[in-house]
């Protein structure tokens, strides 16, 4: 059996980043081979991975690839244990790191084919290796969420405090700094829809019809109250729709017309708060 010598445990240890003892016991099991050792703490990790993959992932952040020198977006719900992790700079990076390659990469049908494929910031290794060697040195569970992909070019914007949330938007024109100010204006006001056209049918149709019967309780005449009624569900349009709300930088404009004065058109937007679907 060859010597393992304090000076191989140290060079497996900044090599790995696993504590010493694990370095010991894998080069003892490989006879001294520090890449079977490599081999040998990324199957153990493995194994302990599957053990705890049940545990709860209530943490986490979002990756977002964006820009308006991009021709895509992508964003990636990253899920951890706790929340000194969802801060960790490598966690952090993986979470980019997924949503770059979903951006960029050949299309991807789920999570998994997309951990198979390259790390952006790792030459040589796989997202999945990626993944699985930060477990084996933080040991937390990481779970991947939802993924989006989008064409065009995109804002983006992901809010790390009490709630954590992730915004992808679509748009035309602009600059990165207009683009980024609306998507924390939708992290903030939360709205339901992009224009009035796109909220349900059924919901306006049932606040205009309790504005209406409103309206005749209050004795108004008849020939006015659909007037009426069309003229106070702008208050309801603008508490839910993106173009229509008071912009949280300006109230005195909407975001519409912030978006149209930076000659900015806004096209799509995604909003997902952590673990809510």
């Amino acid at each position: 059996m060859a010597e393992i010598t304090a000076a191989a445990v140290m060079a497996l240890r900044q090599k790995t980043g696993l504590p010493m003892m694990d370095c010991k016991k894998a080069l003892t099991a490989c006879d001294g081979d520090s890449e079977q050792a490599v081999v040998w703490l990324r199957e153990r990790g493995a194994k302990i991975g599957e053990e705890r993959a049940n545990r709860a992932t209530e943490f986490g952040r979002f990756g977002i690839y964006c820009g308006l020198d991009k021709d895509c977006g992508a964003m990636v719900e990253l899920q951890c244990e706790s929340a000194p992790v969802a801060g960790h700079e490598e966690f952090i990076q993986l979470a980019q790191d997924l949503a770059c390659q979903l951006a960029t990469g050949p299309a991807v049908a789920d999570a998994e084919a997309l951990l198979d494929q390259p790390s952006p910031s790792h030459e040589g290794m796989t997202l999945r290796e990626q993944k699985d060697d930060l477990f084996n040195r933080i040991r937390e569970v990481f779970n991947i969420g939802r993924m989006q992909r989008v064409d065009g070019t995109c804002g983006g914007y992901s809010h790390n405090a009490s709630t954590v949330s992730g915004v992808l938007m679509v748009v035309e024109g602009g600059s990165d700094e207009a683009a980024r100010d609306i998507c924390m204006h939708v992290a903030a006001m939360r709205p339901a829809a992009l224009t009035t056209a796109e909220l349900d049918a059924a919901d306006v149709e049932k606040e205009r019809e309790i504005l209406r019967q409103t309206a005749l309780q209050e004795g108004k005449p008849e020939n006015i109250v659909d007037k009426m009624v069309e003229g106070r569900l702008r208050s309801f349009f603008a508490e839910r729709v993106l173009l229509e709300q008071p912009f949280v930088k300006d109230d005195k404009s909407t975001v519409g017309q912030f978006a149209a004065q930076n000659n900015m058109e806004v096209k799509q937007f995604v909003h997902w708060e952590l673990g809510r679907e």
